[in-house]
Parts: structure tokens; sequence; C-alpha cells
């Protein structure tokens, strides 16, 4: 199981939101490749980065920064936030990220999103951010009437290189990950899934690892490394044993 911490990109800046609320931020710095690069320096295998705003503007909006990121890292780096078509995906992929999440755009045109999985295989990971079990969508500012086991069963595919599941209502809270929604989903595919929300310490890391055998792959956190309850080299070391 791979710890994963995450890079939240606004303004070009890094920041930390609670539950996705743009105006809900803490700045934990101005200089996000350095960031970065603490955070493969602790030891990370894969770094998660967010375009904050292009997740709302529904185009890539950092793209000079994740691009001097990708540079400066050894690891690979899976980008999130704005991708809403092949083109864009492309070009995503032109700044030197490995993998490309698509959230939106799974969710609102599902076809398109396999075919991107096709053509671009092990390097699409789909992202399932649900509030109250419907996946919300558009930076998470629209709720859509789809169920989130629902969308993973559509992309139960093995072009796809993982799913991404974020509980909403635990993002950047300190409420401890849904580990009963994690383990739903675990249960009912075979894509690797990475969970996402609300990891606080190393007792939440041990509960996640329970899941590991059941296909978690990994998880991602944020607030949790940047103001201390979790130390990152430890739940690197943790994660690694499951």
């Amino acid at each position: 199981m791979e710890a994963i911490p995450a890079v939240d990109l606004k303004g070009g800046r890094c920041v930390r939101l609670r539950q996705g609320r743009m105006n809900e931020e803490t700045v934990f710095s101005d200089d996000p490749v350095a960031m970065a690069l603490r955070w493969q320096e602790l030891g990370a295998k894969r770094l998660h980065v967010v375009d904050l705003d292009g997740a709302v503007e529904g185009r890539p909006a950092n793209a000079e920064v994740i691009k001097r990121i990708c540079a400066a890292l050894d690891i690979p780096v899976q980008l999130g936030g704005g991708v809403r078509d092949l083109a864009g995906l492309e070009r995503t992929l032109e700044l030197g990220v490995d993998r490309v999440i698509l959230g939106t755009l799974a969710a609102r045109e599902p076809e398109l999103a396999l075919e991107a999985a096709k053509r671009w295989p092990g390097q699409v990971v789909i992202g399932i951010d649900a509030r109250d079990g419907m996946v919300a969508v558009q930076g998470w500012t629209e709720q859509s009437q789809l169920h989130f086991l629902d969308a993973a069963r559509h992309f139960d595919r093995p072009e796809v290189a993982a799913i991404i599941f974020t509980d909403i209502a635990r993002d950047g809270m300190h409420s401890g990950p849904n580990l009963e929604s994690t383990r739903q989903l675990c249960q009912e595919v075979n894509v690797p899934v990475i969970a996402a929300g609300g990891v606080h310490d190393l007792d939440d890391v041990r509960r996640l690892a329970l899941l590991a055998p059941m296909g978690l792959a990994g998880f991602i956190t944020g607030r949790a490394i940047y103001e201390g309850t979790l130390d990152l080299a430890a739940a690197l070391a943790l994660a690694a044993q499951s």
C-alpha cells in the first residue's frame, strides 16, 4: 500500500481546503516545488497534485507550476483538476505528468473517459468524489444523481490505472477515512483503489492497511502531513508493510 502526499495548487501556491470549499483555504507554502521536493526526500514514491483552480474553471490553470514540479522530481506525479477532454489530457501528459485523474469528465462522459484509458493505458486514473454516497463534479460544486459504486463498476477495466475515492465530507477535516465505503468499493471492483479524505494519524493508516488485501492500493494524505498530525516517513514505512 502506498502513502501518497498531496500538493494542492491554488493561485500558484500550495494550499489545503476544507471539504473542497474554495473560500476555506489554508496556505502552507508559496513554493509548491520546494514542498514537493520535501515529500520526495522523506521517501514518497508518488506525488498527488491537484489543480484546484483548474477543477473549478474546467481547464488547467497552474500548468507552469505543474511543469516545474514534474521537472524537479524523480518520482512520478499524478494530477487531477481541469482536464475535461482528450486534448486537455494530452497537454497535461506533455507537462511531464505520469498519470492524469479524470473526475468530472468520467462522471459526465464515461465512454470518453474509457476511450482515454484505452488510448493511454495505465496513465488514466478515475477520480470518484462522493458526498452522501453521490458523485460530485465540477470541483465538487455540483452534485450528480450517480452513486459512487455505480460509477466505479463502469470503470472496472484493466486499462484504468486506479480509482481514487474521496469522501468529500471528510476531506481536510481530520475525521478519519470513510472505511465502510472504501471497503465496499474495494470489494466491488478489481481496479486498484486509492482512498482520499480524512486521514489524520497513524491509527488511520493502520485501519486502512486492513483493506490492503481487498485491493486498497494506497491512500492520499494532505492536511495531516502539513499540520503534523501524521508523520509522512512513519506513514510510508507502515504502508509499505501492508
